[in-house]
């Protein structure tokens, strides 16, 4: 379920998470990481006797994650909402599968069987699913083992460079604004969202072929990161904005992110798929952000 070119889905996991926004700013910076940064990340793994204790602790938490599998809503039905709410559509695993070969892709060197990763590339690797999978988590591990999970790449951090700005690509001041908007959104706005995503929902013909039409233009242009790295920030906007959870997973978290999504690559969109994913954004925020 987790991958790059997927990553609306990632997002939608993450915007519902507590620790989602923090999980979305590891991977922001994964996707920065270059070569010169990986002997610098390996640097600070712990050793195998201090992550093996973590990991088991890890595992143990995984399993705690509610799933929608097995549900009775007659046995519960509010319990059965809030899980519906909360529960992730991806998993630890799959997380941890897309950091070491989506996000770190441009490590391997070789294809199938006989891809393989440098020692630091490896090393690097494993502090970045570290520190993913400490906030991804959050809800699930006490605070002595986050703490031991993110030190690693807390200390890293300090000695790694700035790094290159985040790629927004092409339209990256329209994405920017939208970005903006939605972090500044007050009470009205918020409301208006909600509405325009009741409204999308109401006529859902068409979303989600819009949707695959946008990511298989990212895809096919080379925007996959780009993309994935504005869906990432959206994550955050959309906490900074303080949007309630429930909102998010009734439909915000689709018309904002479909949006996004389109505004990436709006120069290889056909006039009604780009209309289907930026007009309920633009009737629910006004057209200010445009640009």
């Amino acid at each position: 379920m987790y991958s790059l070119v997927s990553a609306p889905v990632l997002g939608f996991d993450l915007t519902r998470l507590p620790g989602g926004s923090a999980t979305a700013e590891v991977l922001l910076r994964g996707l920065r990481l270059t070569a010169d940064d990986l002997p610098v990340l390996a640097e600070h793994v712990p050793g195998e006797d201090v992550r093996g204790p973590l990991w088991v602790a890890v595992e143990s938490a995984a399993r705690q994650v509610p799933s929608l599998r097995g549900m009775n809503e007659a046995d519960d039905p509010a319990g059965t909402l809030a899980t519906v709410e909360r529960a992730p559509i991806g998993s630890v695993d799959e997380l941890l599968t897309c950091i070491r070969y989506d996000v770190l892709e441009w490590t391997w060197a070789g294809t199938g069987n006989q891809a393989r990763q440098s020692d630091a590339a490896a090393a690097a690797a494993a502090l970045l699913c570290d520190a993913a999978v400490a906030s991804y988590l959050k809800d699930y591990l006490d605070a002595d083992t986050r703490r031991g999970l993110g030190a690693g790449w807390v200390r890293a951090m300090r000695h790694l460079a700035a790094g290159p700005p985040v790629d927004l690509g092409p339209h990256h001041y329209a994405v920017s604004a939208l970005l903006d908007k939605i972090r500044s959104a007050r009470p009205g706005d918020r409301t208006r969202l909600v509405q325009a995503a009741d409204e999308a929902r109401r006529a859902s013909s068409g979303w989600s072929p819009a949707v695959h039409s946008a990511s298989w233009a990212a895809y096919l242009s080379g925007r996959v990161r780009t993309a994935a790295a504005a869906q990432l920030l959206l994550v955050q906007a959309i906490d900074t904005a303080d949007i309630p959870v429930a909102d998010r997973a009734g439909g915000v978290w689709n018309t904002l992110s479909g949006c996004v999504q389109a505004l990436v690559v709006r120069d290889l969109l056909d006039t009604a798929t780009a209309h289907r994913l930026l007009a309920p954004v633009v009737a629910a925020l006004g057209p200010s952000w445009w640009s």
